[in-house]
């Protein structure tokens, strides 16, 4: 599993971090979507912390093996095309410590 992101939880329910793949190194907020209105709309925007401009979206989602809360994220750029990956705990013992990991296409 490849790690795309370190993210670090703020008090408001955001993640700032870094997203780092071989191309693009670039300062990211996932933003909590104070406007969602219908089911289908993301939980979460993407944005870049440089220009503001909206990479992507996350959704809440529940593990079906264990019914754990997690959340699902796509982002996408004209430098990296569409990337899917999952919120999930960073190594250690910081529960504030996020990483997106990468899930490649089947």
């Amino acid at each position: 599993m490849a790690t795309i992101a370190n993210l670090t939880i703020k008090a408001d329910g955001s993640f700032e971090g870094t997203l780092a793949t071989l191309n693009v190194t670039a300062p990211i907020a996932i933003i909590p979507n104070g406007r969602k209105a219908k089911d289908s709309e993301p939980d979460y925007r993407i944005v870049s912390r440089r220009n503001g401009f909206e990479l992507g979206a996350g959704w809440k989602r529940l593990s079906q093996n264990t019914g754990a809360e997690y959340v699902s994220v796509s982002l996408s750029a004209p430098e990296f095309g569409t990337i899917y990956g999952n919120i999930a705990t960073a190594p250690g013992d910081d529960p504030m410590k996020k990483v997106i990991i990468w899930n490649p296409p089947s």
